[in-house]
Parts: structure tokens; sequence; C-alpha cells
């Protein structure tokens, strides 16, 4: 895990630690000391913490203009025993949603589990996008991953599922895949399966 890198090909148009608007601005990275773990893994020094010992992030772009932030993820998404949502939601996406951002694009390739709990965070995060003509969707999760968060009922507040896997985000510039993620919702195109 330790050689698994946030993508970094946008860094030219958007670093989180030189922008004041964000939860990661000033922060500082050491390439060289690998001091972060997910159990007893070490991972990448890019990644940044929000208060899960399991889950990392990277704010990848934010387009204040447009209203909308990708966040790429990795690790184990856990509700269950360390409430990963409740991290996620209060200490970055109510601190991002601050500055006008109401359309989330979350990476989600490098979520190698996910463990829900009740929807309460989702529900809430759902509520506040969408009286701002926004919405949430989780990009290219695993299959068990997404079965799972079927289970939890995640798609009543979130858009994900196999029409928004197997998109190749890499290739594209930021603005290109939040033109994708944005038509493939306006399209109508949702999570059917309950």
């Amino acid at each position: 895990m330790h050689d698994i890198e946030p993508h970094f090909k946008w860094r030219d148009k958007y670093n989180s630690s030189k922008d004041d608007k964000s939860p990661f601005y000033g922060k500082v990275y050491d390439e060289f000391r690998y001091t972060q773990k997910i159990y007893n893994y070490f991972i990448h020094p890019q990644w940044d913490q929000i208060g899960s010992p399991t889950l990392y992030i990277k704010q990848l772009h934010t387009d204040y203009e447009e209203g909308y932030v990708i966040l790429e993820l990795i690790g184990e998404w856990n509700d269950a025993i360390t409430n990963d949502i409740m991290f996620l939601k209060r200490e970055i996406i109510d601190a991002i949603s601050l500055n006008g951002i109401n359309k989330y694009i979350l990476l989600c390739e490098h979520v190698l589990n996910f463990h829900g709990s009740d929807d309460c965070y989702y529900e809430e995060w759902y509520e506040d996008v969408v009286e701002e003509e926004g919405w949430i969707c989780f990009v290219n999760t695993l299959e068990h991953v997404k079965d799972e968060m079927q289970q939890t009922r995640l798609q009543h507040y979130v858009n994900f599922g196999d029409h928004l896997n197997d998109i190749n985000w890499r290739t594209l510039k930021p603005n290109m895949l939040y033109s994708m993620v944005e038509s493939i919702i306006q399209n109508g195109v949702k999570q059917l399966t309950y």
C-alpha cells in the first residue's frame, strides 16, 4: 500500500495545501518518512488524515466557480466501528461546503472494504447539498464495496453503482471528469437496486 500515491497529475492546476479555503491548507508533506498506517501497512505520505485510523483522503481538485470538489480515498471505510462518515462529514465536507461546494466526486477504487452502520450522516449530507441543487457520487467502487453500500441503503443519498464505475478518470482533466459525472447524474441514471 505504501506505493499507492494519490493522483498527482492535477497538482499544476490545484494543490490543497496552497488553497486557504481547504481543510489541508498549509500542510507540509515529508516525502521520505512513512509514518501513517492503515492497520500494519504504511501508506504514502501524500495521503491526508481525516481522523479515522483506517480511511485517508486527498483533495485532488476544487473548483469554487462551478461548486465541485474531487476527493480520492484509500483504506477501509468503516462506519460500524470507527464511524468514518462522521469524520469525513465533520472534518472535511462541512469545511469544504462553507465555500459554496455542493457537488462531491469521491474516487473510491482504493476503498478496499466498506462496513456500514446507520445512514444518518449520509442523509444529513444529502439534505445539505440537495437544497443547493448539488449531489454526491462515488466513482469506481469495488463490487463488494458497492454491495455493502447498497445493503446500508446509501443509494437513497449518494449516486454510485455500475453507471459510475469503470470511469478512466486519470486520463481526464478535472473539468472533464466533472462534466462526465454531472452528465450521468443529470440524465437521470440512478442506482436502482434496493
